[in-house]
């Protein structure tokens, strides 16, 4: 029987690539996340990933290079804490400072510390009003969101020690009142290692205040030819104007509450505790670390884990936070000064001697 004799009831039905489609699928098993619930975020980290995403695409635009320098500034902002960056003249510490303050939509103030820079120039003064017959509080520069300091090592230390209160508590006493800071507070210094002249070393207390020292190096080779066929038409470097706020205040709160909330096994919180105690301990060091470079390890590794897209901190997160957090904060016996000893070298003995969490 052909097809023409069929009763219209009994007509096959049309073929079509649909109902090829829907004939020929057959139902699978959804893919299991193969991922072992340990490595597995029970925490969005989305913001923050991608705010600094957008924060280092804009700077980008202009710093070469850099890597480690822009995380752990960024690092240090997600944890409330400062950082001071030593480098010989010329290498982006001040551009980057900049910059990155650039990217964020905040109050921003620098402050350029010379040898006559007196105390009140940075906090503030209180004056006498002669049309109101009364006292009224100037604030200074420092009451801003992310204060640069520039050269830090320039001023007196009277001039120094007006930053204690404000870097630690984030407020300014002037004549016995008291005034709070705005948030967020994110103080950046710099200061040249090499020139000596004119200049004053930071007292241990001062440096004690900041979270990071970080010691910046040359560009690479590749690093170096990046940054002249960049710049070679653009001597003014106008791209710098290109950098455009993406980040505000409510973002890095909300991002600091995220960090907060990052995992850590007790197994690492007593491998900080072994690593800081063992600079008390150290046969090459004079001055070991306190309590405080503890607490700076613990928010540090938090920061660096969840900016890698993780709830959790590894081993590797607080190895990497070590030196910044540190290097700064224990001094080195006379005798392996005079033996040209780094603190480095310590702090990497130091980490190969304790054994690392499994």
């Amino acid at each position: 029987m052909t097809d023409e004799h069929l009763e219209p009831t009994q007509q096959p039905e049309e073929t079509t690539p649909e109902t090829l489609a829907e004939a020929d699928f057959v139902p699978t098993q959804p893919v299991q996340d193969t991922t072992p619930a340990w490595q597995q975020n029970r925490l969005d980290l989305s913001p923050l990933t991608h705010a600094v995403g957008a924060v280092k695409n804009e700077l980008r635009k202009v710093v070469v290079g850099q890597n480690e320098l822009i995380d752990l500034m960024l690092a240090a902002l997600f944890c409330n804490g400062h950082v001071l960056i030593e480098g010989v003249p010329g290498i982006a510490k001040t551009l980057t400072a900049k910059l990155l303050a650039q990217t964020m939509d905040i109050g921003f103030s620098r402050i350029q510390f010379t040898p006559d820079l007196m105390p009140s120039d940075v906090v503030g003064t209180t004056v006498f009003n002669m049309k109101t017959s009364e006292f009224s509080f100037n604030a200074g520069p420092v009451f801003s969101n992310i204060i640069l300091i520039d050269e830090i090592n320039r001023a007196p230390a009277k001039t120094q020690s007006a930053l204690f209160e404000v870097m630690e508590e984030q407020q300014v006493t002037v004549d016995g009142t008291t005034h709070p800071m705005r948030q967020p507070f994110f103080v950046l210094a710099t200061q040249n290692p090499i020139e000596q002249e004119g200049t004053y070393k930071l007292p241990e207390a001062q440096l004690d205040r900041f979270m990071f020292k970080i010691k910046v190096k040359y560009p690479e080779l590749d690093e170096e030819r990046a940054i002249l066929r960049r710049f070679r038409e653009d001597f003014n470097m106008t791209v710098k104007g290109e950098v455009r706020p993406v980040f505000s205040d409510m973002g890095i709160a909300a991002c600091r509450k995220l960090v907060e909330q990052v995992q850590i096994r007790e197994e690492l919180l007593d491998y900080i505790a072994a690593v800081v105690h063992n600079t008390r301990e150290h046969p090459d060091l004079f001055l070991g670390a306190s309590p405080r470079a503890s607490l700076a390890i613990l928010k540090a590794s938090k920061a660096i884990a969840a900016m890698s897209g993780r709830d959790f901190v590894t081993p590797d997160d607080i190895r990497f936070v070590a030196y910044p957090v540190l290097n700064h904060r224990i001094i080195l016996t006379p005798e392996r000064e005079m033996e040209g000893f780094d603190t480095k070298d310590v702090i990497d003995d130091i980490l190969k001697k304790i054994e690392v969490p499994r």
